[in-house]
């Protein structure tokens, strides 16, 4: 089950202050009965008066009520003749002293009781529950609410079976303690019964006020640095005088042996600069004298390297050549056959030449090609069909006679 918070309490210390102001150790349960019973009172004289807020302040044996309604007229009435009469009332309930402060409600439609108690008269005289719901949202969000909830639960229409309505518009987050949430209630009393009406209005957020942080003075003492010889050191010493703090500041020369430190450090350090380059330069010539005492034997060695490098690609391009020349021999030994064949020799005699000349003469005789051969085949074909009708033509006699001799037999 869920279990809902009052938003004003949940937000009490934060951005809500409380309604009643005061501290009891042994009267606390009486003090509490009068606050119920003046808040009874103020709404019960005066209902159309539109009271949203009571607040209750104690101090000893008075106590001063701060009234938030929207119609201050009618507290007040003529000369303020009502007021005069309230306050009489309170002071025989409680036996103390009264003072009434009455304030106006700036805006009726932004205050969630006051929506609340309007509903609430409006359904009292049988007027449409959905209608004035609308009209109840349309209306405060107009006014500048941000976001607006409201429920109504009870015997809605004169319904025998009692049921819950909610309408919302805008966005109302209940979780955010900084939100200013309105929520009012009330209760509307008709023939089939009570009718409770619930208001939750959210109006924006609101920030605390920035806070002022005085910064105290601090004393600074100055730090040395062994650049910064030449400069004397200063020192700031803040002094308050009794009639005005007036800040003085007191600048003493640093002694003689702070600076003369300060002088000897920078010495020091081109010392050891001196040193590294002293070393760099040893490690150089070391190199150089490595480099010039390489033995003669090692020269001898790379220089001999190379021929054997050249040697073994002769050797390599020569083997490479005599595989290329065996594998070219067969084929110029079937390019000569082939050129021995095209070859004619030349004519011996005459004779032979003359042989040639008609040879040549003579018309070659023409090829037969496929398609031609094709042709001829298919000619040829329907001769067979023909010579095929006749031979069955012969064998049918024999047949008939077989299957004669077939059935005589049988």
């Amino acid at each position: 089950m869920g279990h809902k918070v009052h938003p004003t309490g949940f937000r009490l210390g934060v951005i809500r202050d409380w309604q009643a102001k005061w501290y009891a150790d042994r009267h606390y349960m009486e003090y509490l009965q009068e606050d119920l019973a003046l808040r009874k009172v103020v709404a019960s004289m005066y209902p159309e008066a539109g009271v949203s807020l009571v607040e209750i302040d104690r101090q000893a044996n008075n106590v001063s009520m701060t009234i938030h309604t929207a119609r201050p007229g009618i507290l007040i009435g003529r000369g303020g003749q009502r007021v005069d009469e309230m306050r009489g009332r309170l002071e025989t309930l409680i036996g103390k002293k009264v003072q009434l402060n009455i304030r106006e409600v700036p805006q009726p439609e932004l205050d969630a009781q006051l929506v609340a108690r309007n509903v609430c008269d409006q359904i009292e005289r049988r007027i449409a529950y959905r209608r004035t719901l609308k009209q109840s949202l349309l209306r405060s969000m107009q006014a500048g609410a941000r976001g607006m909830r409201i429920s109504i639960a009870g015997r809605l229409d004169g319904a025998e079976i009692a049921r819950r309505v909610t309408m919302h518009e805008g966005q109302v987050p209940l979780h955010t303690l900084r939100a200013d949430i309105d929520y009012g209630f009330s209760e509307a009393r008709t023939n089939m019964g009570r009718i409770g009406v619930k208001v939750w209005l959210y109006k924006g957020d609101i920030l605390p006020a920035p806070r002022e942080v005085e910064l105290e003075e601090v004393i600074t003492e100055p730090v040395a640095v062994p650049g910064a010889a030449a400069e004397p050191a200063a020192k700031v010493v803040v002094k308050e005088a009794p009639a005005e703090a007036v800040a003085e500041v007191v600048i003493e020369e640093a002694p003689a042996e702070a600076v003369a430190e300060a002088k000897a450090q920078p010495t020091k350090r081109k010392r050891a600069t001196a040193a590294a380059v002293v070393e760099e330069t040893t490690v150089e010539a070391v190199i150089e004298t490595v480099v010039e005492e390489t033995p003669a034997e090692a020269v001898a060695e790379a220089k001999a390297q190379p021929t054997k490098r050249k040697r073994a690609t002769a050797a390599a391009s020569a083997e490479t050549g005599a595989k290329a020349s065996t594998r070219a021999a067969p084929k110029a030994r079937a390019k000569a056959k082939d050129t021995s064949t095209t070859e004619k020799p030349a004519p011996e005699s005459e004779d032979a030449a003359s042989a040639d000349a008609e040879a040549i003469a003579k018309p070659r005789p023409k090829r037969r090609t496929k398609a031609a051969s094709d042709t001829k085949a298919e000619v040829k074909k329907p001769k067979k069909t023909a010579k095929e009708p006749v031979a069955e033509a012969e064998t049918t006699p024999e047949a008939s006679e077989n299957q004669g001799e077939g059935d005589a037999s049988t």
